[in-house]
Order: C-alpha cells, then structure tokens, then sequence
C-alpha cells in the first residue's frame, strides 16, 4: 500500500444532518458525498443533529473568556462535536430549506460551533468544509451561502464542485430522482477527498 494510502486510511470527514427528518432528502444527499469520500478510503461520520435538543447560542461570551474549546451549555452534545471536528479532516453540513432558509437546529449549530471555534483561535482552520442544502422549489441558494459563511470565517477551506450542492426534492427520496444534483454532490465528494489528501502532504 502507498504512503498516500496509508495517510488516507486515518483521514474522517464528520457530517451533520440538519434536517428535523431522519432518514430524509437532506440525510440521503449528504450520504452521497460520503460514499464518495469512502470509495477514497476516508473515514466518515455523519450526527442527525435533530435526534436531541440542539439549544441556541445565548451569547453570553463565556466560551470567549475561558477559552477552554467548550460552550457553557452542557446539556447537549455540542462541545462533543466540537471535539469531533477538531480531530477530523473536514466537516460537511447539510440543511433543507425552511421558509426560505437553514433550519433552526442548523443556524444553532452553526452559531455555538462559530463562536467556540472563534475564541479558541479558529479552532477549525485550514480544515475542510462544505455545505449541501435541499429545497423543495427555492432558498437553496441562500441556505448554501449561509451554511459557507461558518467555513469562510473560520478560516477553511471550502471545495468547489461543477455547480452549487443544491438538490430539489419534497417528498422523502425524491433526492434520488434528481440527477442533476446527485452529480453534483459526487463530484463534491471526490473534490473533497482530493483537497484533503492534498493538504496532508
């Protein structure tokens, strides 16, 4: 086995579902990225982050005074996907889209994630990041942007792909039926993989 193989063995991206419905179109499209980060020998994850209680950020800056890498709020797992991010290579969120947006347990992720990630000197830096957002006739786009805005100022690094990752769907796996966007979310894996095998050299 080559030494790019070996490194590629203990390589993990983590993936976190923001999508209410277990099992659903978002579900579904994000495990098409990670088939593809597999099929290039990196470890994958993927955290149905609606499965608990996800609260949002209370801004109350103690994460920034203690700088200790957690949220003051224990009571869900967040600093335990903090944890996890900071020991894998890359990470992928995946929303769909709500009354024109991310849902709720999405936007908390991303502003307790965002802050913690912050006040522990971008904790998340130079890693890589990429969002994938479903709708079911618009607001993908906005949702896209918004997730990216976690990956730009956290100072990662986000893959292309040969469009935006975007799929439309409405009743659970009609994701499957769009095969436009399942392209899309293919050539986002393996670009990911790439870009990670590329900055472990």
């Amino acid at each position: 086995m080559s030494g790019g193989n070996e490194r590629a063995r203990y390589m993990k991206v983590v993936a976190f579902n923001g999508s209410p419905r277990v099992s659903g179109n978002t579900h579904q499209a994000l495990e098409v990225v990670l088939s593809e980060l597999r099929k290039e020998g990196i470890g994958t994850e993927l955290v149905d982050i609606c499965r608990e209680e996800l609260r949002p950020c209370q801004a109350c800056g103690t994460c920034g005074r203690k700088k200790d890498e957690r949220c003051v709020m224990v009571d869900d797992r967040l600093n335990e996907y903090v944890q996890m991010i900071k020991a894998a290579d890359g990470m992928l969120i995946g929303s769909p889209v709500y009354f024109g947006n991310m849902t709720a347990q999405t936007k908390a992720l991303i502003d307790r994630l965002g802050y913690v990630a912050r006040a522990n000197g971008d904790l998340f830096r130079r890693k890589v990041g990429a969002a994938v957002a479903i709708n079911r006739r618009a607001g993908a786009l906005e949702t896209f942007s918004e997730i990216n805005k976690l990956f730009l100022i956290g100072q990662m690094i986000v893959p292309g792909s040969n469009y935006w990752n975007v799929g439309t769907a409405q009743r659970s796996g009609e994701i499957m039926e769009d095969e436009e966007g399942l392209q899309t979310l293919r050539v986002l894996g393996r670009n990911m993989a790439w870009l990670i095998k590329k900055l472990s050299e």
